[in-house]
């Protein structure tokens, strides 16, 4: 006999007795079995609660849209949870923007065909058209949008109707897009957007860390993915990464030794949100 397939269902809510004995009596009632369950409590007294379960349960679109409407009215509602239920076997749906560097956005690709990371890729756009060989290679759709000299906007527009056009997208990652995007841009756009910074932030944010890294001295280099937010650089940080360094390193050798850490962290990133192990807390994430 086939097994059920697995639903998650994520939860963030105000801390309070009984929110696991409610989401796991209402599970067991419909028949599901959980098979995985993460929680986490900012502060016992009075703070916030995240949880990511992974359930087995066979259900159709009918079935699902029921339980979803049972789950909120008898769970979500009474204690006031922010949820969202999904099912695992259903791929996300991926967005890529990248520039000229090609070693975030081909290492992602690499680990997309051997299965690390599941997820469909929906398209790859670029401002420069130096990567279309490689893209293509994987058999994927390569997009040039230009961005010349003011003209932002214009290119803002095109990359929306872009990705538009390739349908449903739940995630946009940038793997090393060298292009500020507006808030117009992220608003439209309607989903969470993933980027790789060169850097361990706070430190370094926007252009040249390593650079800048090598005037300081410092003998620790990193990388940091993060949600973006109109702020540069300041989004919830999702997974960071560093290599030490010494003063024999200069910034092209701080820049080489940094591609190896960006692409891990970047890699791990766009992974754990593909597989729901993210909630955004204020400015900070939960990861399971």
């Amino acid at each position: 006999m086939s097994e059920a397939p697995l639903s998650r269902l994520l939860i963030s809510c105000p801390d309070r007795p009984g929110i696991v004995a409610a989401v796991s009596r209402f599970l067991h009632g419909r028949g599901a079995n959980i098979v995985s369950a993460g929680q986490h409590t900012t502060d016992p007294q009075g703070g916030a609660f995240f949880m990511r379960m992974e359930f087995a349960l066979p259900l159709d679109a009918a079935a699902r849209a029921e339980l979803e409407r049972a789950f909120g009215a008898e769970v979500g509602t009474p204690f006031g949870m922010d949820w969202q239920m999904t099912d695992a076997t259903r791929p996300k749906r991926v967005g890529i923007l990248v520039s000229r560097y090609d070693h975030c956005l081909l290492d992602l690709l690499w680990r997309w065909r051997r299965g690390e990371i599941h997820a469909d890729i929906a398209l790859v756009a670029s401002n420069h058209d130096d990567l279309r060989g490689d893209v293509e290679a994987f058999g994927l759709p390569y997009v040039h949008v230009p961005v010349p000299p003011g003209g932002k906007a214009q290119a803002e527009e095109e990359l929306l109707a872009q990705v538009a056009q390739a349908g449903d997208v739940d995630v946009v990652v940038l793997a090393r897009y060298m292009q500020i995007l507006s808030g117009d841009f992220l608003e439209r756009l309607g989903v969470p957007v993933i980027n790789i910074h060169h850097s361990f932030l706070p430190a370094f944010a926007g252009a040249g860390p390593y650079q800048r890294a090598k005037e300081r001295g410092v003998k620790l280099i990193g990388a940091t993915a993060h949600y973006v937010t109109e702020e540069l650089d300041a989004g919830p940080i999702i997974e960071q990464d560093v290599i030490r360094v010494s003063h024999r390193d200069d910034a092209g050798s701080l820049e080489r030794l940094g591609a190896d850490i960006e692409r891990t962290v970047f890699a791990r990133a766009v992974k754990w949100h593909c597989e729901d192990r993210l909630l955004v807390h204020e400015n900070t994430t939960v990861v399971f």
